[in-house]
């Protein structure tokens, strides 16, 4: 009786893992990930702005775009406008949160609280805050006021209503719970309402400041007399069309690093430390 000897198994191309490996540990690096994804971005960019089918006058490539920021920083403009923008920035983040945080859980606690004001929320939310502007200058004339007004008014409803709807979203099972346990109503808000609507404050917080970013460069366009927006509105009327797209540039850049270091690290504190990542993952 013969037997038959199993055919050797065929070893897979080395080269294949290989390269997959290689890819694995090049997007592990974490620079890799945040720069790479503009690379074909500025390469097509170079290319159009070299071909000359754009004229200059209203397209400008990369290299110029270099020049007119190391001008702007030479000249101390670029850091005299960039301060500007993050000041107001920073008062209308600062009264946003101040007015929109005690509200929103007042709001949404309150069930008073919630039938008169319910109908206002979703009215003034329908209103672009960009819509506010012509009577602000009436109001405050062209001044910080007017700006930190716009950049509050679009913080603060966004962030009202993440919080409803974080509250609501709080089971209530824990509730009932809770003070069947002897918490009284100051220790269930603490304990439990804020911790399990933190998620979705944290989402509102993130969506609030993106719309506050988006209107004080508006504002500064409109009513300013210095700042990113100020800086690109005036390069308009003067031509300038490499400081418009530098403006742009400086504007992603800015929201980017801030979203990236505060804002995110922020929401995803929220989520994991009360355990919506587990229950995220295991939902797919």
């Amino acid at each position: 009786m013969t037997t038959m000897t199993p055919p050797a198994p065929t070893r897979p191309p080395t080269h294949v893992p290989l390269l997959r490996r290689f890819g694995t540990a090049l997007l592990a690096r974490p620079a890799v990930r945040t720069l790479g994804p503009f690379v074909p971005f500025l390469l097509l960019w170079w290319a159009i702005a070299a071909s000359g089918s754009i004229n200059t006058a209203f397209f400008a490539g990369p290299g110029e775009v270099w020049h007119s920021f190391t001008d702007l920083v030479r000249k101390g403009m670029m850091p005299s406008y960039l301060g500007d923008s993050l000041e107001r920035l920073a008062y209308g983040i600062g009264f946003g949160l101040l007015i929109g945080l005690p509200l929103g859980f007042v709001v949404a606690l309150s069930t008073w609280a919630r039938r008169l004001t319910w109908p206002l929320l979703l009215f003034f939310q329908a209103i672009a805050d960009i819509a506010w502007l012509p009577i602000l200058i009436v109001w405050f004339g062209f001044s910080l006021t007017s700006v930190t007004f716009v950049i509050v008014y679009t913080v603060v409803f966004p962030l009202m209503l993440g919080i409803v709807a974080g509250v609501d979203q709080v089971p209530r099972e824990l509730v009932n719970a809770a003070r069947s346990l002897g918490a009284g109503r100051i220790r269930v808000f603490v304990e439990v309402i804020v911790p399990g609507s933190l998620p979705a404050v944290a989402s509102g917080i993130r969506t609030g400041l993106g719309y506050g970013w988006r209107a004080l460069i508006a504002a500064e366009i409109i009513v300013g007399t210095s700042g990113i927006g100020f800086m690109m509105f005036d390069a308009r009327r003067a031509g300038e069309v490499s400081q418009v797209f530098l403006g742009m540039i400086v504007l992603g850049v800015l929201w980017y690093a801030l979203d990236a270091l505060i804002l995110a690290p922020f929401e995803r504190a929220t989520v994991e430390r009360w355990g919506l990542v587990r229950q995220m993952e295991a939902a797919r």
